[in-house]
């Protein structure tokens, strides 16, 4: 194990919230059991396309005034919700000494549209006369500006920070996967460099909304049909993403922040590369991979690896992302699990979740249970002290983390 040092990036708080559990705590307890897990499955919503909805949570727990839950949007709800439990884990709700001072990083798609408004353009505009005018007319008096700026992405910032009272810094990504990724990487990079103590860090993704349905099936990305396999064997299609819906932040510090306030530090933080490019198989792709993998040999050495695939089962994506692992998983023992056959595909969301399931289970010595096919998921025949995550996008964007026990 490597040596601690003041500006090691270490983990003191996780807020997760998904399909199958809320809060850190359950879903440890669920990925860890004898039961196989499986996400509950909204077939009939948006068929032919599945999704997994979130699980029942009391939002009064983490955001209490009602006025607050009606001005947000679910995803929004979401992402607030899991900021509050990373601050609650960390001892840190509530103690305006140390939020004051909390950086605040949030990864996020935009906002949901409104779907009355848009089927009723929709079907104006076909026997419209001047369909130009009409759009522009409808346009200009159906949306209103309030609501527009209400789905802007960095109202996710502004909510946590009203709500929790985050009045450090604060920065919002977009781009799908890497966004989640970029997040985390800024933090841990400011942190090894001295530049700041404490991060909140973080992304939310609502599955069971019409307009990304729509998008990405018209990108060909979604899997069709009630019956949905693990995201390691859907082929047979184009698309192999099943969206859930999944609120995931973390609080990042310095060793040395979190030592003098007494934090429980779950996991350290060794490393985080992101990167991006076209997939096609060149010499400048496979040094792209290359890369990734020297930083998380460096970081690994020969010991035994987990590791937390959040891929999207997207058959193209999926085949790249297994080169990389077997690559991997050639030099150490390896016990791989896909995340998204437990929580769904929640982009922005899905590194941060990834992250945080790894810091957790690092956090109480275990390992998950296999959520699929046991040639591909081995059963760990002990705990590792070293999980890494991946975060691959499903066209583009590829990042990893390294994690190790703290101990």
């Amino acid at each position: 194990m490597a040596e601690k040092g003041d500006r090691d990036a270490v983990i003191t708080g996780i807020g997760l919230v998904s399909p199958i559990a809320d809060g850190i705590d359950a879903h440890v307890e669920r990925l860890t059991g004898t039961a196989q897990v499986r996400p509950p499955v909204d077939a009939e919503t948006y068929a032919p396309f599945p999704v997994h909805p979130l699980t029942e949570i009391d939002l009064s727990v983490q955001i209490p005034r009602r006025g607050d839950q009606r001005q947000m949007e679910n995803w929004q709800r979401y992402g607030t919700y899991a900021a509050g439990l990373a601050l609650t884990d960390a001892g840190i709700a509530g103690q305006t000494e140390y939020l004051e001072r909390t950086s605040l990083i949030v990864a996020a798609g935009g906002g949901e549209r409104d779907a009355t408004v848009d089927g009723d353009i929709v079907e104006g505009w076909r026997d419209a006369k001047d369909p130009g005018a009409f759009l522009n007319e409808r346009l200009g008096s159906d949306l209103r500006p309030t609501l527009f700026l209400a789905q802007l992405s960095n109202l996710l910032a502004g909510n946590i920070s009203i709500v929790h009272h985050v009045t450090g810094s604060s920065r919002t990504f977009m781009g799908e996967e890497l966004g989640g990724a970029t997040s985390l990487e800024t933090a841990w990079r400011q942190i090894r460099a001295g530049q700041n103590d404490l991060f909140l860090v973080g992304g939310a993704y609502n599955a069971v909304r019409y307009d990304m349905v729509v998008f990405l099936a018209m990108s060909g990305l979604l899997w069709a049909g009630a019956d949905v396999p693990e995201v390691w064997h859907r082929t047979g299609q184009d698309g192999g993403m099943v969206m859930g819906s999944v609120g995931a932040f973390l609080v990042l510090e310095s060793r040395s922040h979190a030592e003098a306030r007494g934090a429980r530090i779950h996991a350290r933080l060794d490393d985080v590369v992101t990167d991006r490019g076209a997939r096609d198989g060149s010499d400048r792709y496979h040094a792209r991979i290359d890369r990734q993998i020297a930083r998380l040999d460096a970081a690994v050495g020969e010991t035994s690896l987990g590791i937390l695939s959040g891929t999207s089962g997207v058959p193209d994506a999926l085949a790249r992302e297994r080169e990389m692992l077997e690559a991997i998983a050639a030099k150490r023992p390896t016990f791989l699990r896909g995340t998204g056959t437990v929580t769904g595909h929640a982009m922005e969301a899905q590194m941060p979740a990834g992250v945080g399931l790894a810091a957790a289970a690092l956090s109480n010595r275990t390992f998950y249970q296999p959520f699929g096919d046991p040639a591909i998921e081995a059963a760990a025949s002990e705990a590792p002290e070293k999980i890494a995550v991946t975060g691959w996008g499903a066209w583009r964007g590829e990042s990893l983390a390294v994690l190790s026990a703290d101990s």
